[in-house]
């Protein structure tokens, strides 16, 4: 049975689609039954151009899911941190030259 519970993000960003880059603005997520990957429900994503209607689709097992979301949640942290502590330490750097 499909539950057809379907989530919507908005996002800046782009996706390299079957024209090239493009821009998109919009997330769609729902787990449901997969076009293509060979599962009977997948995690599917659209990131989406609302304006042109373009799409770029994804399908993750569950499991390859979660492993995504940890990724991105270090990623995010790691890259934060180092990029926030170079921040304050030019601040520093400033702050004492004056």
């Amino acid at each position: 049975m499909c539950s057809y519970i379907t989530e919507k993000a908005p996002i800046f960003g782009s996706a390299k689609g079957r024209s090239g880059w493009m821009h998109v603005d919009t997330a769609v997520i729902y787990y449901d039954h997969p076009n293509h990957v060979p599962l009977d429900h997948a995690l599917n994503v659209d990131f989406v151009n609302s304006k042109t209607h373009e799409r770029v689709a994804v399908e993750l097992s569950a499991a390859s899911a979660r492993e995504l979301i940890a990724r991105i949640q270090a990623a995010l942290d790691n890259g934060e941190a180092i990029h926030l502590g170079s921040q304050e330490a030019d601040e520093v750097a400033r702050a004492v030259a004056l």
